[in-house]
């Protein structure tokens, strides 16, 4: 009989014990941990494999705490942890290459390990208290899964973690006002109508941590950063994977297990969310540094799971859901890609790359799979779960409510973010893996099949989510959670999928027979000259004139300025409280008495 707390024991203990080992061990450290993703993925298989149940755990360190073990394996949370565990054991192979001769990186398997288990704690507790435990968990390991190895990167760290921090303080607040108005913590089960202002707010208090984990605006500012200074297996983990899992898990639980959803609360999540894909693309489009290009696409994936599950439909919540396994599937693979990128040619800007592709052929493959899947090209299974979005906002538009009648809406901001999304990666294949290669990369090689082998699985992953996605993904995994679902449209995945094989084929063929007859090649010499090194025709300076148009100007030099950043804005409120206090503060005795009594009555009245 399968023991269930080995899922959470297992890599607690093995972080735990990492913590005393030297980290002139690196190497065995990682061993270590790679076993231990790799018994965290099987227990996760045998976890997927059980029917749906409540189990409770003994805590043998009080019996008073059994009640609040209760653990849910219903069909949503089998579908977390079977790709927690997947993403555990993938990246603990990709770090063991990827970690072990970069720049050092202080205990980095243990928190790797320890944030691991706590994902699985939060995604299979049925109460809040323990899952209020294991969410700030998460938050702690976030922080120390970034490298603070300069004052950028240290900026970016603190971001990261007080933005964590404030997330779950109204996390609490939303829990002690779900206990207020229902007497219950329990998770699931609930399926509560928030009527009047208590439930109003316990309902923002709720989705907000939500939103700021997996990374939704306004509430997404800590990514880009984190995506940009983090090494390349830290942003996989989090950023493109746990983080988007567990953000989206409990924004989930909100909509399907705690509330009945109101028009209005509709509305907010698919303003939300089509705000979050148009805004981020924007974004995306005029960055350079592709891992901070990556980061912004990490966040506008989220707007299409977000708008998913607020339509609140079997197809919206099941696309919703769909496009989360999918992006952290394809989100995680470019990461990695950029990983490998990065440890071959030690650039992070587009400018300085171009022609990798022959001399990283393997990175090259998974990396242009990821971008198609991403930018929703059919049959990749980006496509499938965005299909399936429109379809539920297509169906969405049938209903009453103001959020119905504005279904058009939402449905060409996310058609429009598609293909912004397209362009956007049209940069970064080009400009890292085309075009003309400099001399000093021409001796690079492939990564190590460490690194390659995690790409070329997952890129495996998103070819098979899309061709068979109506016949045995959605079926097999997302219909037990919402029911069946009833397509307005008709996606016949595998004859498309067959026709793009032909068409690659005839392709093939063509290329071939046109280069059977041997041409010879030279360079251009004009005026006694080679100029052909000095020639190009880069196509990131196509993308420069997206942020010269006067309306996208005044926007971006907002941006710049960080004009939008709710962390920037709230430090600069919080350090303009502080001023006005400091002054009030003048040494003077009498104002010192004054300022204690109005307290006092002030805490009178509260309490009263």
């Amino acid at each position: 009989m399968l023991n269930m707390r080995l899922l959470l024991v297992v890599p607690f203990a093995a972080g735990i014990f990492l913590f005393l080992l030297p980290e002139s061990l690196r190497v065995f450290k990682g061993i270590i941990t790679l076993i231990s993703a790799a018994i965290t993925f099987y227990l996760s298989y045998a976890v997927f494999l059980l029917p749906q149940q409540q189990v409770e755990l003994t805590c043998y360190l009080s019996a008073s705490l059994d009640k609040y073990l209760l653990l849910n394996i219903d069909f949503l949370s089998k579908l977390l942890i079977i790709f927690l565990g997947f993403f555990g054991f993938i990246f603990s192979l990709y770090s063991l290459s990827y970690v072990s001769k970069t720049k050092k990186l202080t205990n980095y398997y243990s928190y790797y390990l320890i944030t691991l288990g706590a994902a699985f704690g939060a995604v299979l507790v049925d109460h809040f208290f323990p899952f209020l435990f294991f969410w700030g968990i998460l938050g702690i390991t976030l922080y120390k899964l970034v490298k603070a190895y300069d004052e950028d990167s240290s900026s970016v760290a603190k971001k990261s973690l007080i933005m964590m921090v404030a997330s779950d303080a109204i996390l609490i607040l939303g829990v002690a006002l779900l206990w207020k108005s229902t007497g219950s913590l329990q998770i699931s089960g609930l399926a509560i109508a928030p009527l009047g202002i208590l439930g109003t707010l316990t309902f923002i208090a709720l989705i907000i941590p939500a939103l700021t984990k997996a990374g939704a605006f306004p509430f997404h500012t800590w990514i880009p950063g984190f995506a940009e200074k983090a090494p390349a297996s830290s942003s996989a983990f989090l950023i493109a994977s746990l983080d988007k899992l567990l953000g989206i898990y409990l924004l989930a639980r909100i909509c399907i297990n705690i509330f009945i959803l109101q028009d209005w609360m509709k509305f907010v999540l698919l303003l939300v969310g089509c705000l979050t894909i148009i805004i981020a693309v924007m974004m995306a489009l005029i960055q350079h540094n592709y891992k901070k290009l990556l980061g912004y696409h990490a966040v506008s994936q989220v707007g299409y799971m977000v708008a998913g599950i607020g339509l609140g439909t079997p197809v919206g919540i099941a696309g919703g859901l769909f496009h989360m396994v999918n992006n952290a599937l394809y989100k995680s693979g470019l990461f990695l890609t950029a990983g490998s990128v990065e440890k071959r040619t030690g650039e992070e800007e587009l400018e300085n790359l171009g022609g990798l592709s022959r001399v990283m052929p393997l990175t090259f493959f998974a990396a242009l799979v990821f971008a198609l899947s991403i930018s929703g090209i059919p049959p990749f299974n980006g496509f499938a779960s965005k299909w399936m979005i429109y379809q539920g906002m297509i169906d969405f538009g049938r209903g009453s409510g103001i959020a119905s009648s504005l279904w058009i809406v939402w449905l060409i901001m996310a058609v429009f973010g598609s293909a912004l999304t397209l362009a956007s990666f049209v940069k970064f294949t080009a400009g890292i893996y085309f075009g003309r290669r400099s001399g000093k990369y021409d001796k690079i090689k492939e990564v190590s099949i460490l690194m390659w082998l995690p790409q070329l699985l997952i890129s495996l992953l998103c070819i098979l989510f899309g061709v068979f996605a109506a016949t045995r993904v959605v079926p097999f995994l997302l219909e037990p959670i919402g029911g069946k679902i009833n397509y307005t449209g008709v996606w016949q995945s595998s004859n498309v999928s067959l026709l793009i094989i032909v068409s690659i084929i005839i392709g093939f063929v063509i290329y071939l027979l046109g280069n059977i007859r041997k041409m010879r090649r030279s360079d251009s010499f004009i005026g006694g000259e080679k100029i052909q090194e000095e020639l190009g025709y880069p196509s990131l300076e196509f993308y420069k004139t997206i942020s010269s148009f006067k309306l996208l100007a005044f926007f971006y030099k907002k941006a710049e300025k960080k004009c939008f950043d709710i962390y920037d804005l709230s430090k600069k409120l919080v350090l303009w409280c502080n001023g006005i206090f400091s002054k009030a503060h003048s040494g003077v005795l009498p104002t010192y008495v004054i300022w204690l009594v109005a307290g006092m009555l002030i805490l009178l009245l509260i309490i009263l």
